[in-house]
């Protein structure tokens, strides 16, 4: 995938933390360069995913797509990074919409960190911690976006 971070300066942006079992979505204003967290989508099956994807495309126009790219520690890649690079190209194919990938390591771990400091612990988590991920693969995204321009 290029890197669209050029491309792209104005408009709003939904960013995906992609997993078998659900996938968080967050949005931002590129100008704003600011995350929030959206929904989390609880579908491991590819047809319902996309279908409510489709409708937060709609809903959203967004004119940028993150997905966030699961590596090892070490930067290294496993069977979950192959399936975030399909699920980019299948965002991409189904919506001509620009989609860039940003690292998002230890980003369950930091939304995590940002739940129970909110007060919010154990099964309570569940609900919220993939949209919370997905922020933060957002706003790590704009930082660097930031700092490249």
């Amino acid at each position: 995938m290029p890197d669209v971070a050029q491309d792209v300066l104005s408009g709003t942006v939904l960013a995906f933390d992609f997993g078998t079992r659900r996938i968080g979505v967050a949005t931002g204003e590129y100008e704003l360069r600011m995350a929030h967290p959206l929904v989390t989508i609880n579908e491991a099956m590819t047809k319902p995913r996309f279908e409510k994807i489709a409708e937060l495309i709609r809903t959203w126009q967004p004119v940028l797509l993150v997905v966030g790219l699961s590596v090892h520690a070490d930067g290294t890649e496993h069977e979950i990074t192959r399936l975030c690079h399909r699920f980019a190209r299948r965002l991409e194919g189904r919506f001509g919409i620009p989609v860039a990938m940003a690292d998002e390591r230890y980003t369950t771990v930091v939304a995590r960190s940002a739940l129970e400091e909110a007060g919010v612990t154990g099964k309570k988590q569940r609900p919220m911690i993939d949209q919370i991920a997905a922020q933060h693969i957002l706003q790590t995204y704009f930082d660097l976006s930031y700092a490249a321009s």
